[in-house]
């Protein structure tokens, strides 16, 4: 097996190690808009409600948020290269049991599963970044490349998703969105095992797991009533059961304090928390994905259940949006080391104009010139790729090498917590406001509640960054 010098900042071949974990968030990415497209299709075959539409999506957020954190720790205990490894080989063992999912309560639960060893492998990609590139051009550089992939992800997820549930190869149907992942992920093992440093752990690091269960079972407690609610006409016990989780993961700072106070590792790095620039800059890492996945989820079902898009033409007026976000990546990381996160704050109000010239479109259009949609979607895209791409830079900036792991398991964390919640959030209202009105005053209700988000997130940066001029 070939190894890395112990130093891999020196060697050119970080690039290639980056290619490998790059791709690795390809696939991640991937996964996510994929699904997306092919929604529809499996909640015809599998005949699932509304609420397993959405638990689809969200649980397998879930199982990412509720680990991701404890899979950055591992990284920092084993290695980021044995945890990447453990975590491409469980997810694409997991994509494989959700393509032979039968029922939508097994695919739910395939999905849990397969968001909980993706929180064993994403973590890694960002401290893997973190620790390779030091000096401020390379960094700049893996970060630009980073941000371009994630587009690109959106890009291929949206037009692989169509194709493949249209094309029906072998009568698979919509389960080979979920196929594709085996070989890739296999590649990918092989080179990771090959080329991905042996990067020492850090001394003395050990796992909280009273930590890990505690954030678990609040989170999904918080999360998860969210996803059933609209079916059980939001119950008191709905709002009891989201009331306890937050009062769990309340407890679990406490909790985390005390394990630091009795001379214990905590799962979160305490000291992050004292952070202002960090955690303000979690907060707008919130809000912006809040309104990111639950975008997508309510314009695929607007488009293919209301306007009748076939999944395959769907994908493809999705696909000058995802471009949008490559270009917006590239010209981000260009003007963000001149402009700071300027260029984010910028970036949500390219969002908000996107998504009020995409509002002002939905209601002048109709099945024969849906794809006049594709215009204003381009627009939202390019927002998006101007906040997305430097954002993790942006909000990591003050994290020390030693904090990679939990650092980035915190980002990790917030980003799909946000995501899970913004699909049940926004998705409960899309499907309550269907229900008692229209499809299309559902989907402006939805726009509403993204537009609100992203202000918050512009709100947010402008607080991050005056954290950091102090």
């Amino acid at each position: 097996m070939h190894q890395i010098v112990a130093n891999p900042v020196d060697s050119t071949r970080r690039w290639w190690v980056l290619a490998i974990v790059v791709a690795a968030q390809f696939m991640f990415g991937v996964d996510a808009f994929i699904v997306n497209v092919a929604i529809p299709t499996i909640a015809a075959e599998l005949r699932a409600s509304a609420a397993q539409i959405e638990a689809v999506i969200a649980v397998y957020l879930i199982g990412y948020a509720t680990l991701v954190i404890t899979g950055g720790r591992l990284g920092d205990i084993h290695g980021t290269r044995n945890t990447f490894l453990a975590g491409v080989l469980g997810f694409t063992l997991t994509s494989l049991w959700c393509g032979l999912a039968q029922s939508g309560p097994e695919l739910i639960l395939a999905r849990l599963a397969q968001g909980a060893t993706a929180a064993l492998m994403v973590p890694q990609v960002l401290a893997t970044i973190h620790v390779l590139f030091v000096d401020e051009e390379t960094r700049a550089r893996a970060f630009a490349v980073y941000g371009i992939v994630l587009g690109l992800a959106g890009a291929a997820g949206f037009l692989l998703g169509g194709l493949l549930v249209t094309m029906d190869l072998a009568g698979l149907g919509w389960r080979a969105v979920f196929f594709v992942n085996v070989p890739v992920g296999l590649v990918i093992t092989v080179a990771a095992w090959r080329l991905m440093p042996s990067v020492p752990r850090r001394p003395g690091t050990r796992l909280d797991i009273p930590g890990a269960l505690v954030l678990f079972a609040g989170l999904l407690g918080l999360i998860g009533p969210l996803l059933f609610g609209h079916e059980l006409h939001w119950a008191l016990s709905v709002w009891l059961a989201m009331a306890a989780g937050a009062a769990v993961i309340a407890g679990f700072v406490r909790l985390e304090r005390r394990v630091a106070l009795r001379g214990g590792m905590p799962l979160i790095d305490l000291a992050l928390l004292a952070d202002a620039a960090f955690m303000r800059g979690l907060c707008a890492v919130f809000f912006f994905f809040f309104a990111n996945l639950s975008f997508y989820l309510v314009m695929t079902l607007f488009m293919q259940n209301t306007l009748h898009m076939p999944p395959l033409r769907a994908g493809f007026i999705f696909v000058p949006l995802a471009l949008a976000f490559v270009v917006a990546s590239r010209h981000s990381g260009m003007r963000s080391r001149h402009r700071g996160t300027l260029v984010l704050i910028e970036g949500c109000v390219v969002q908000v104009i996107g998504l009020a010239a995409l509002a002002a479109t939905v209601l002048a259009v109709n099945a024969s010139s849906a794809s006049l949609l594709a215009v204003p979607l381009a627009v939202f895209g390019y927002g998006q790729g101007l906040v997305m791409a430097p954002l993790s830079s942006a909000v990591l900036s003050t994290v020390q090498t030693s904090s990679a792991g939990a650092g980035s398991g915190m980002y990790g964390t917030t980003t799909q917590i946000a995501n899970a919640a913004g699909v049940a959030a926004i998705g409960a209202v899309y499907f309550a406001v269907q229900s008692e009105a229209s499809a299309v005053i559902a989907l402006l209700a939805s726009f509403a509640l993204c537009v609100l988000s992203v202000a918050a997130c512009a709100g947010f940066l402008l607080w991050m960054r005056r954290a950091g001029a102090a």
